[in-house]
């Protein structure tokens, strides 16, 4: 109620959530299938900024993991950027714009103080996640010492260290679920209505919480594509999820909203 009066106080248009349909999630992955297969060379591009990522990642987990959160960290740092370009891709192609490359790489420059702000949030979630999870391992890990790269997964799955992957888990959800909740719409609203990040934020809080069995079941569908394109040889697959799951993000912000004129 605060944000509408506001909005209306300033003669703009005033944001109104649509109920999502247990169906919307697989028309937004078509709707992104269809802006991929429009721009498929911009699109080529952003997916291989994804797979260098994910490449560059496993390289560092497994040679030095040392560096592996600092390296996550600038993933963070740059993966909204990219995603934005995607966006840019698709609100051009909803306006009947010509494309260009050029044109996705500079759609942040406007946006800078707020996406700067969300990256923010998003780094401080990111630090305090691996923080819990070191906290997490010195307290319920109980095989004795923590695990190398190359022994992890058996380290983890050993019987013994039940709760430690319960409570793992647990924690691990709380963040991804803040992480998911803060960024599911709301750099496509920065975007789309150079809207602040705070406000960006809250509206895609307010979307998770109000449909949140859809939400959910977009976020697992987020989560399977992306791990069957990791599982493919060298995570090839994220040539073509990563910018699909781009530009269906982009309908999932405009399947979530309307606007209308103050006092309409």
């Amino acid at each position: 109620m605060v944000t509408e009066l506001a909005a209306q106080e300033a003669g703009k248009p005033v944001r109104e959530l649509v109920p999502l349909r247990p169906s919307d999630p697989l028309r937004w992955l078509r709707a992104g299938w269809l802006d991929l297969r429009a721009a498929p060379g911009i699109s080529l591009f952003y997916g291989v900024c994804f797979w260098l990522m994910a490449v560059v990642l496993g390289a560092v987990f497994g040679k030095i993991p040392q560096y592996t959160l600092s390296f996550v960290s600038g993933c963070f740092l740059v993966g909204p950027f990219l995603a934005m370009g995607l966006y840019e891709v698709s609100r051009r192609r909803e306006l009947s714009l010509p494309q260009s490359l050029g044109d996705s790489l500079t759609c942040w420059e406007g946006h800078l103080g707020a996406m700067g702000m969300l990256v923010l949030v998003m780094l401080l979630l990111e630090l305090l996640w691996g923080r819990a999870s070191l906290v997490v391992f010195a307290v319920f890990f109980n095989t004795g010492g923590l695990p190398t790269t190359a022994t992890v997964m058996q380290a983890v799955f050993n019987p013994q260290n039940w709760e430690f992957i319960a409570v793992y888990a647990l924690v691990g959800g709380v963040f991804a679920a803040l992480v998911f909740s803060t960024c599911a719409v709301s750099i496509p609203m920065i975007l789309d209505r150079d809207t602040d990040a705070i406000t960006a934020g809250l509206a895609s809080i307010q979307v998770v919480a109000t449909s949140t069995g859809v939400m959910l079941a977009w976020g697992a569908i987020i989560v399977a594509l992306v791990l069957g394109a990791v599982m493919l040889p060298w995570a090839c697959g994220l040539l073509l999820v990563g910018p699909w799951l781009g530009h269906a993000t982009w309908h999932t912000y405009r399947g979530s909203f309307t606007w209308r004129a103050p006092g309409g």
